[in-house]
């Protein structure tokens, strides 16, 4: 067996082993540093998802009211199920993100992104766990399912890798961002750039020009929303019922040249299929629920705003407006899209209205 450490860099040839010892020979010789992970390309092991530490950090997640849980390792529904199943007992309602670094977890990510409430895709353990040649295709199906099953995706691991060390990014890392924006993924991630880097200001900074970039291109095409609005699932049940609303919400703020949409959404749900049509002007997320508006963070295009007075439309129109108008995204006379309940009985989402903006 070949044994790999450092995400692969370090490559190891096992020549013999003990009930307690496995004795190595270096192939490919590097820097270790602490905590790092070991890898048997090809094992499957006989280990669940979860250990005694990962129990132990979800108890703490639980205490501290965390908002997102990683899982690492997943290879199957029933691994989210099982966290998801822990921390409920502690009360928590606490997102899963589920970490696909397994190839087992690419054998099963249809049921995996179904039972998380996100994905990400961490190529580091990913590139060893599988063929590193086909590690751009896989980014590219995990980022296809979840956008699917309307989940948040985290692209992660060496975007802007070179930056540990330089001011500047190489041409192939700009590429490699601006290729996961495009994609559409909600999110990049940076790990070693910010963590141990000598440039992390810098870093964020760049990953942010490029992903601006990226977003401009995208936002000059129709692509994004003629593709989404053919995977709207037909049917008359609550979820069918906000998703096609929230669609035409979209399509009716970009045919009247909306300069904002607003989106009421108590557990931040209809802002995330909101966000999943990509549509291309300001989305902003209003709820009574501080834990949603953290949620929607992380969802693409979307732009959490608190203290907004949720239960009354009025009031809450004229407060997106000001906001509006200071932030300089609303001028008077501009039209705002705005998707709601009604208040009926039984009813989600299912207004829509469209207002101008005054000077008033």
């Amino acid at each position: 067996n070949r044994v790999l450490l450092a995400d692969g860099l370090i490559e190891l040839q096992v020549i013999g082993t003990s009930p307690e010892a496995v004795e190595c020979r270096v192939v490919q010789p590097g820097v270790v540093r602490s905590r790092q992970g070991i890898h048997v390309p090809g094992a499957k092991l006989r280990v669940r998802a979860m250990d005694e530490a990962d129990f132990a950090a979800a108890e703490w997640a639980a205490l501290h009211g965390i908002d997102f849980v990683g899982l690492s390792f997943v290879r199957t529904a029933e691994d989210i199920g099982e966290l998801r199943d822990h921390l409920k007992s502690r009360g928590s309602d606490a997102h899963l993100i589920a970490k696909i670094e397994k190839a087992e977890a690419l054998d099963r990510l249809d049921e995996i992104v179904s039972a998380a409430d996100g994905v990400m895709v961490a190529r580091g353990d990913l590139g060893v766990e599988t063929d590193i040649a086909r590690l751009a295709v896989a980014q590219k199906e995990i980022v296809n399912i979840a956008r699917r099953h309307r989940k948040p995706v985290i692209v992660a691991t060496q975007m802007l890798d070179s930056m540990q060390n330089s001011p500047l990014p190489t041409r192939a890392e700009v590429t490699d961002v601006a290729n996961a924006v495009l994609d559409g993924a909600d999110a990049c991630m940076l790990s070693g750039e910010t963590a141990i880097g000598r440039f992390p200001l810098e870093s964020v900074a760049m990953m942010h020009r490029i992903a601006l970039a990226a977003e401009e291109y995208a936002g000059s095409s129709a692509r994004d929303a003629g593709e989404s609005s053919e995977k709207v699932v037909r049917g008359g049940n609550d979820e069918t019922i906000t998703e096609s609303t929230a669609l035409h919400a979209g399509c009716i703020a970009a045919e009247v040249d909306a300069k904002l949409l607003i989106v009421a959404s108590h557990s931040g749900k209809t802002a995330l299929r909101i966000s999943k049509h990509r549509f291309h002007m300001p989305t902003v997320g209003v709820s009574a629920n501080a834990a949603a508006l953290r949620r929607m963070a992380l969802y693409w295009g979307i732009i959490p705003l608190p203290q907004a007075p949720v239960a009354e439309s009025d009031r809450l129109l004229d407060f997106v407006a000001q906001w509006g108008l200071e932030q300089q995204l609303l001028h008077a006379g501009d039209l705002i899209v705005t998707i709601h309940g009604t208040g009926l009985p039984d009813s989600r989402h299912n207004a829509i209205l469209v207002q101008r903006v005054t000077d008033s």
